[in-house]
């Protein structure tokens, strides 16, 4: 086949390119386009025999289904049956962006394009380029990412080229894809809500909108035996270089110690930047390790870079299962076929994490396990952290908040802004969406880093089930006490008025409700009953 290249970098004076490149798609053929995440094989979602081209240009089991990508909100009433407030609400924050929405389909949609499945899988793609390219041709586009089959997914003009020339009709050169690893999936069609791949727009993001999501087990492990795909990137091996992966355990020095001691079975590492002369065998690097941001920009090209440098075998340093480093585990556990070494050798210590409203007594109970040689990681400590003198995110909550809740030698007045923050629920909801982001991500980090060194790590988090950081724990723990006692006690510790803890009260009515499920539950009325409480979870425990 003759494939025609395009390069797009202005779509409002290349109309007479865009328009050429969705006539390919109006006569039924299949186009390599660039989006956000990742180069995409599209063709008319409409058209049954234009979408069998694409499994044939990938190679791609047909029991896979596509995503559908539209180029205005409306259009998901094409493609869907039923359209429920929260697919709205997700779509009003996060499309145009990295993110696919599964809803039950129209009969319209081609069991060629949903898998056989009764639900579509649909995006409103941030790319210029995809969206005229969209908008031109008149109609959805399915497009799965446009690679061969299995292989890492293209994030450049260049490897889609390696990959398509002579497989489709067109190329269009966007330039680099900003995202790096393909869209969020997560699906409507559950209660609650399952998250089927992780992307850049994170768990924490999605519960944000949603309240209580679930993750698909098959996130960060292999799709069971005979178990449905519902989402693309189920697959029990996918993303793969041509090199074997395999995923080492562990923090710095235990990767370091592993591949010293068994450097005779590989011929590369895969590691962060800067780490690279530190190892004992050649590298490649994917990011740094603490922005799971530029690991996702960086993995798919690494793991090509690693087939162009002719690697057989490879060593990869484990990222954090947080954030968008959730996203960057579950490409990497595929690629390497959940090939996992160093189990016996990696100490994990127990994070136990706790809950409870203001005034509730957590850091008493968090203080007992202290003096028992815990770790403990106080998000409320890093609360304070993240919003100090001069930081990023006090410029963001001076910025949503007025200029004034500084003072003028630029720190933080507390009083003054929680006065504001918790006024409404949409308010509240703003100063979550600033801090919460960084707050989770460095509680994962400092919990993470602990347990890898065998510790037990308390992780005191009032939001612990709302943020999703329940996760990261082997075991939940929810103080709580009686409102008046609460209420005295932050009135004592805080010097504050009634009708301020009540607002407080309020905007944590949601974890509440969530925390109901912890595993284990301490009332913190006096200091005898309480100690008899939490010698009873600590036997449980550690037993």
């Amino acid at each position: 086949m003759k494939t025609e290249f395009f390069r797009i970098r202005d779509v409002h004076n290349q109309k007479n390119e865009i328009e050429k490149i969705a006539s390919f798609i109006k006569n039924g053929e299949v186009v390599a386009i660039p989006t956000e995440t990742v180069y995409g094989l599209a063709a008319d979602a409409f058209n049954e025999n234009a979408v069998k081209k694409i499994f044939e240009a990938k190679g791609r089991p047909t029991d896979n289904p596509l995503i559908v990508h539209i180029s205005k909100l409306e259009d998901i009433y094409l493609l869907a049956e039923k359209v429920p407030e929260k697919a709205i609400k997700l779509a009003e924050k996060y499309w145009p962006g990295p993110l696919t929405i599964i809803l039950p389909k129209k009969k319209c949609v081609s069991d060629v394009v949903s898998g056989n499945l009764p639900t579509v899988a649909v995006r409103f793609p941030a790319h210029k380029a995809a969206q005229a390219i969209i908008e031109a041709a008149g109609t959805p586009l399915a497009a799965p990412s446009a690679n061969i089959s299995g292989f890492p997914s293209p994030t450049c003009f260049q490897y889609v080229e390696d990959d398509m020339t002579g497989r489709v009709s067109a190329i269009v050169d966007g330039g680099d894809c900003e995202c790096g690893i393909e869209s969020t999936v997560i699906t409507l069609a559950t209660e609650p809500p399952t998250l089927l791949r992780p992307g850049a727009v994170t768990p924490e993001q999605l519960r944000e909108v949603l309240g209580e999501i679930k993750i698909d087990k098959a996130v960060l492990n292999p799709l069971e035996k005979n178990a449905v795909a519902s989402s693309p990137g189920m697959k029990y091996q996918h993303y793969s270089p041509k090199a074997e992966l395999s995923i080492v355990r562990g923090n710095l020095s235990q990767f370091i110690s592993y591949v010293n001691e068994h450097k005779s079975e590989a011929d590369f590492v895969l590691c962060f930047e800067g780490e690279e002369d530190k190892m004992p065998l050649p590298s490649v690097t994917f990011g740094t390790s603490d922005d799971s941001f530029s690991q996702a920009k960086r993995i798919f090209d690494a793991l090509r870079e690693l087939d162009e440098k002719g690697a057989k075998k490879v060593f990869v340093r484990k990222p954090y299962e947080s954030g968008v480093g959730l996203g960057v585990c579950n490409r990497l556990y595929r690629a390497a076929a959940f090939r996992f070494l160093n189990d016996e050798k990696e100490k994990k210590g127990v994070i136990l994490g706790l809950s409870g409203a203001s005034g509730s007594g957590k850091s008493f109970v968090a203080a007992y396990f202290t003096e028992k040689g815990a770790v403990t990681v106080d998000a409320d400590k890093i609360a304070r952290e993240i919003t100090a003198k001069g930081s990023p995110v006090l410029e963001k909550l001076a910025l949503a908040f007025g200029e004034d809740i500084l003072s003028p030698d630029g720190e933080l007045n507390r009083r003054k802004l929680a006065s504001r923050a918790f006024a409404d629920e949409e308010k509240t909801a703003l100063l979550t969406s600033i801090t919460h982001p960084e707050i989770i991500k460095r509680c994962k980090e400092h919990c993470e880093t602990a347990a890898n060194e065998g510790k037990t790590v308390i992780l005191d988090a009032p939001l612990l089930f709302s943020s999703g950081l329940n996760e990261i724990c082997d075991y939940s723990l929810l103080v709580f006490a009686p409102e008046q006692v609460r209420i005295e006690r932050i009135r004592e510790r805080d010097k504050i008025s009634d009708e301020e803890i009540k607002k407080r009260f309020s905007a944590q009515l949601t974890e509440m409700s969530l925390a109901e499920k912890a595993d284990f539950k301490i009332k913190n009325y006096h200091p005898y009953d309480v100690y008899e409480e939490i010698r009873r979870v600590e036997r449980k425990i550690f037993k």
